[in-house]
């Protein structure tokens, strides 16, 4: 089965046989949230993706042989931002430090309800620091980097005409870049193309003390990291100089996912990063672009906890069908529409545990084809059409599509609508009892037709007739 998994590349342009470096240790690095604010429904879209394929990565080699790394982004500018305007009272650091444990509980709350499962390494930038300054200062050594002094003091940066492919990702050329640079805005750089590694920080700002090695003299700069030099350090301490796959959104590719291959090959000296680098589509919402002056920018949370969008709350099972009814790698409409016709189909599939079942083939062969995932919902359709009708066939399908992360759940009944079913089932057994059979059986065929299923039995003291009903899909 391993032959048969193919993944666009998007380094190269094309789909490939994925050939893991060590079988024994399949290894993924996929960038996280920046800890500032609730994650919005744009933002679930790697999370959800990169998790079906960790779910098929463990079905192919096995639990024990797949690292997902997965990072937190807690030292950026919007942080501190963020910091300052929420607890203005508060010591910089505590105020930061408030902000981004409420934010990350917040998304691992949020990931969780979208089925999504935890990776096997989360790790915080913040703990990474002596990481990233370990690597800047191998790329001085190696003539990679500069110190620069900026409008907001010295700063350590990528010399990007030091390498000569940057650019191989994005297929942008260094020249193109500069012919559009507005050079007079950073004069200090020797490229318009050049990027921070490290940069003071003011006094309200967080910084960390680091001391760099140039020409035999010493350079100390209290400051903090740049934003790409962050996922460098962690994929690198985590998973090795060259890994496997390398995930996030499109809109990643050019700088940031450029600029971490220009830090990891030029401070390693190899040939790539990551073998494969995986790109999801963008999110539109109801056909625009997401944002907040359009008013349609929404966040997990608000989807699952409010009654934002659409009216009503939507369960994580449907946001997470309705991301996968669409292939990775095309652009995603996010809409009431495309909701609803995710929790139509949840609603003819039905609720089993899964076993010691293997997977249909079917499933497999989709999810191995570059996470085709429109052909793996509907093989699951067709398991779930046949489980229906033969409950010998529930075991395979609840393990097809624990593979994709979709769980059917039993409909929860509120109290309210208890009550009223339960009014309407006192009323059906008097009609009965006065043998007014066609009354009786329209308030039967009136439940059934709102999912509400009744069954008949007798009573085992008395003989009398008893009612019980449960919520069907």
């Amino acid at each position: 089965m391993a032959a048969g998994l193919k993944l666009y590349n998007t380094l190269t342009r094309e789909k490939i046989d994925f050939v893991p470096i060590d079988r024994n240790n399949v290894r993924m690095y996929v960038c996280g949230p920046t800890v500032y604010d609730y994650a919005h429904i744009g933002n679930a879209r790697p999370v959800i993706v990169f998790d079906v394929l960790y779910r098929l990565l463990r079905h192919i080699y096995g639990k024990d042989h797949v690292t997902y790394v997965r990072n937190i982004t807690d030292v950026d500018d919007k942080i501190n931002a963020r910091a300052l305007r929420d607890y203005p009272n508060l010591p910089l650091n505590e105020a930061i430090r408030a902000v981004t444990e409420k934010t990350e509980d917040q998304f691992h709350a949020d990931v969780a309800a979208l089925g999504c499962l935890s990776p096997d390494v989360e790790p915080r930038a913040t703990d990474n620091i002596a990481q990233m300054i370990e690597i800047i200062q191998k790329l001085l050594d190696k003539g990679h980097a500069y110190v620069a002094t900026g409008s907001e003091g010295q700063e350590v940066l990528f010399s990007t005409t030091s390498m000569a492919d940057y650019g191989q990702l994005s297929k942008r050329k260094l020249e193109d870049q500069q012919a559009g640079a507005r050079v007079a805005v950073e004069v200090h750089k020797k490229n318009p193309a050049d990027f921070v590694l490290w940069k003071a920080s003011a006094a309200t700002e967080p910084g960390w003390p680091a001391d760099f090695t140039i020409d035999g003299g010493k350079v100390a700069i209290y400051g903090r990291p740049g934003w790409h030099i962050e996922c460098s350090a962690m994929s690198g301490r985590y998973l090795g100089d060259v890994f496997d796959i390398h995930g996030g959104g499109l809109d990643l590719i050019f700088p940031h996912h450029e600029n971490e291959i220009a830090q990891s090959r030029c401070a390693h000296g190899t040939h790539v990063m990551a073998n494969v680098w995986m790109h999801n589509g963008f999110v539109q919402v109801e056909g625009r672009k997401m944002s907040k002056s359009e008013g349609n920018f929404v966040t997990i949370h608000e989807l699952l906890a409010t009654e934002k969008f659409g009216g009503r709350k939507w369960p994580g099972e449907v946001l997470r069908l309705a991301m996968l009814m669409t292939h990775y790698r095309e652009p995603i409409d996010f809409s009431v529409k495309r909701l609803e016709e995710a929790e139509r189909l949840l609603a003819k599939w039905p609720v089993a545990d899964v076993g010691d079942v293997a997977p249909d083939a079917t499933v497999i062969e989709a999810l191995g084809d570059d996470l085709n995932t429109v052909s793996a919902v509907q093989a699951l359709h067709a398991l779930a059409q046949a489980a229906n009708a033969d409950p010998s066939k529930l075991g395979v399908f609840a393990a097809s599509a624990a593979l994709l992360g979709v769980t059917p759940k039993k409909a929860e009944v509120s109290d309210d609508l208890s009550a009223a079913v339960e009014a309407l089932v006192q009323m059906r057994l008097e009609m009965l009892k006065a043998k007014n059979f066609a009354e009786a059986d329209k308030i039967r065929d009136d439940l059934a037709a709102r999912g509400i299923q009744l069954k008949d039995g007798k009573d085992k003291e008395t003989g009398e007739r008893v009612t019980t009903w449960e919520v069907k899909r």
